[in-house]
């Protein structure tokens, strides 16, 4: 079962980076980090991201822009102006790949102090390194599956960061429950998110973008918060004290 265990080991720290660094301080910044605490995380982000490796930049920037247009025909992935989640994915990865690539014009507001790291990013997003990784993962499969079903779990793999996003993206604006009704269809996917370590709090998030913790009820416990408020207690990083507004 070693196979299941990596597929795990992927999934929850590909999440973690992807909610850690690049949503909640590439996007948000609600805590601060030494530049060299960001350097090596953007290595652990492509360490465990692997062949879906997201830029902070890119992904920073593109983030901010969906809540500033959610559910609006400018937001990078709606549901509500896209057909379908293969769609709304596809567009997502164009507009992302713009950004990324400096191919088109962003408003000021949303590339401010957004971390960029050209000549990491550059290697990291290559195809050389996107194929390097697959060909691991492809060798790493082929030495330790143990039953043919397992195989079914490789495309996972490689594709991990996409399918964190549709999760979100897509389903959170569609299924689950909402704690805020706002202007727009954000909402909460689980009572307790087991599977997305606290991005599952979407409805809450869109509420309090700038809240370091996704969770409000007593029930809704943030894992990736929890792990925040860790790295804060020893150092590695520092939570920024910013009141909740109701």
């Amino acid at each position: 079962m070693l196979v299941v265990l990596f597929v795990i080991v992927l999934w929850y720290g590909g999440l973690f980076f992807q909610s850690f660094f690049l949503h909640r301080y590439a996007a948000h910044q609600v805590f601060t980090m030494s530049k060299t605490m960001e350097r090596i995380t953007f290595v652990l982000t492509w360490i465990f991201q692997g062949s879906s490796y997201l830029s902070a930049y890119g992904y920073g920037i593109m983030h901010r822009m969906h809540h500033a247009y959610t559910d609006t025909d400018q937001d990078p992935h709606s549901p509500s102006h896209d057909p379908n989640l293969f769609a709304m994915m596809w567009r997502t990865k164009t507009i992302y790949q713009d950004i990324n690539k400096e191919r088109i014009a962003i408003d000021q507001r949303f590339t401010k102090n957004v971390p960029q790291w050209k000549s990491f990013d550059a290697f990291a997003s290559s195809r050389f390194s996107r194929l390097l990784w697959i060909g691991l993962y492809i060798l790493f499969f082929a030495l330790f599956v143990t039953a043919w079903w397992q195989w079914l779990l490789l495309p996972i793999a490689f594709l991990m960061a996409p399918i964190h996003g549709v999760i979100i993206n897509w389903f959170g604006h569609i299924y689950g429950y909402v704690n805020f009704k706002m202007k727009n269809t954000s909402k909460n996917l689980f009572r307790f998110d087991f599977l997305m370590m606290g991005e599952g709090y979407h409805n809450n998030h869109h509420k309090h973008a700038n809240r370091a913790n996704f969770g409000v009820k007593w029930y809704e416990i943030d894992i990736t918060y929890l792990i925040i408020r860790l790295l804060d207690a020893v150092g590695l990083i520092h939570l920024k004290p910013i009141p909740v507004k109701n």
